[in-house]
């Protein structure tokens, strides 16, 4: 355990996320008091100009105690001081840098927009947030492709005539002219719930009663939303996605209950894509398929996390690599041509070889998109507490990442989106590749914040951007009995948020 005292009384959840990635195998505490450390005996971190904003004094019966002197609570100087602070205190370096936001490509984005050459944005990259070389060029690559995907939407969809988009901004700014949007739905159940899940999600078992209520509450939002967004781009969204929890989890029947309410209400057949997470292969039947399919879902998701039956029992999901083949295979035979897999390293147990063997079974299978996510342990998840005794140190973390992304590469796929979330394996990403025409634009325009979501179901987060970039949200109820027992309430913030700007 570290413990860290401070008399700065803002962007302490920063000085939190630099520590935890510098000492991953540490839980970090932090007090905000007045802070003299004029009594303690340790070294003293001290930067150029020290001693204008406040102190951190960081404690712990593992580590030699030490203290930063910190100029500034500005965040990014903030952040700059207790980066090189800590690198120069532990002897490591962090590909990612000072950067502890979820979206680092967006500040690749402004500097591509400015006008700045690769070089550039690199050297300046690294001067302001010590970023490596290696991620700056992975987020450069990824931001031409979010472009070049994006005016491609809005030339295929030939919603915006006489308009041309030349950068990010531009889209954001004629998706807001245009009213268009996008939709998710969200399906909070799963055949079971695996280890390191967080999602407020619930294991279908032979009571299916929850599922039947949830849904009749979910018909009524459906329902009672097109009529709020009438007129919108004539109610048909850009993009459909329906995640959870695992959407296959619903019977046959229940999801062609569905899928029919989404058509007749925002008339999902004329989308540009159409999603579904089939993720759990144990839920995935042909008739499940031919409903899919009746229903024009361009886009699956078959997802193992990792092709290793040990690993696979360990987490708590309930099927077997051999159903990962077989269920991939029959979406390919009943004629889907765009199928996502997911994996995720750092996995208990999984190392090298492990992880290998995963990228080489799924190699195997081809699917047209991967996205591979690092395991970032939350706090609801089962695997907390197994998580705070050992962590995967960060070369190891990076040795995998290396071997996957080479994965993705030999498939002919680049990488086209990145997010990241906090307490990641060695301080990683997640990051999904795509072969040409297979990508998910659903992924992009949530991910860069640049078109209105309007989002359903159990713990769904819609969002509304304005015409400079500025977003709103309205959440849902997270547990699904409360969302059932208070739809009115859920209609109310919904209609308040969309209010403003009624098509």
């Amino acid at each position: 355990m570290i413990f860290i005292e401070t008399d700065l009384q803002k962007n302490t959840d920063d000085i939190h996320a630099l520590t935890r990635a510098f000492f991953p195998e540490e839980e970090v505490s932090i007090t905000q008091c007045g802070v003299s450390g004029d009594d303690l005996s340790h070294p003293v971190i001290k930067p150029e100009n020290s001693g204008k904003g406040g102190k951190l004094v960081y404690k712990s019966d593992r580590y030699e105690m030490f203290e930063i002197d910190v100029a500034t609570d500005e965040k990014d100087e903030l952040k700059r001081t207790v980066y090189t602070a800590l690198s120069n205190h532990t002897g490591k370096t962090l590909q990612w840098g000072a950067l502890t936001g979820i979206r680092p490509t967006r500040l690749v984005r402004r500097r591509v927009e400015s006008g700045m050459s690769g070089d550039e944005i690199v050297a300046d990259m690294k001067k302001c947030y010590f970023t490596s070389e290696e991620k700056t060029q992975l987020s450069i690559g990824i931001v031409k492709k979010e472009r070049e995907l994006i005016n491609r939407l809005i030339s295929d969809r030939e919603l915006y005539e006489g308009i041309k988009c030349t950068d990010v901004i531009d889209a954001g700014r004629i998706f807001y002219n245009s009213g268009s949007y996008s939709l998710y739905v969200d399906i909070p159940f799963c055949p079971t719930r695996c280890l390191y899940c967080s999602f407020t999600s619930n294991a279908v078992g032979n009571d299916r009663s929850i599922v039947s209520d949830y849904l009749d509450a979910l018909e009524e939002e459906i329902r009672r939303s097109a009529e709020l967004i009438r007129g919108r781009a004539d109610r048909v969204p850009d993009t459909v996605y329906i995640g959870g929890g695992t959407p296959t989890a619903l019977l046959a029947d229940e999801l062609d209950r569905l899928l029919t309410l989404l058509g007749e209400a925002f008339d999902t057949d004329r989308s540009y894509e159409f999603t579904v997470e089939a993720g759990r292969p144990d839920s995935i039947t042909g008739e499940k398929l031919e409903v899919m399919k009746k229903h024009m879902v361009s886009r699956i998701s078959v997802n193992p996390q990792t092709m290793n039956q040990t690993t696979l029992d360990t987490i708590g999901r309930r099927h077997s690599a051999a159903q990962v083949r077989e269920a991939f295979n029959m979406a390919r035979e009943h004629g889907f041509d765009n199928i996502n897999m997911d994996m995720i390293i750092g996995l208990p147990g999984e190392g090298i070889m492990e992880v290998g063997n995963t990228v080489d079974e799924l190699c195997k299978l081809n699917p047209d998109s991967l996205t591979i996510h690092t395991l970032a342990v939350k706090r609801a998840s089962a695997m907390k507490e197994r998580q705070e005794t050992g962590s995967l140190n960060r070369e190891e973390a990076e040795a995998m990442m290396d071997r996957a992304c080479k994965g993705a590469l030999s498939l002919g796929m680049s990488p086209y989106y990145l997010y990241r979330q906090k307490n990641m394996s060695g301080n990683l990403e997640n990051t999904g590749y795509a072969k040409e025409g297979k990508h998910c634009l659903y992924n992009i325009l949530i991910n860069e914040e640049i078109q209105d979501i309007l989002a359903l179901g159990a713990g769904a987060i819609s969002k509304r951007v304005d015409i400079n970039g500025n977003t709103r949200r309205c959440a849902n109820y997270k547990q699904v009995r409360d969302y059932i027992a208070n739809t009115e309430n859920v209609m109310n913030k919904k209609r308040e948020l969309w209010a403003s700007r009624i098509k």
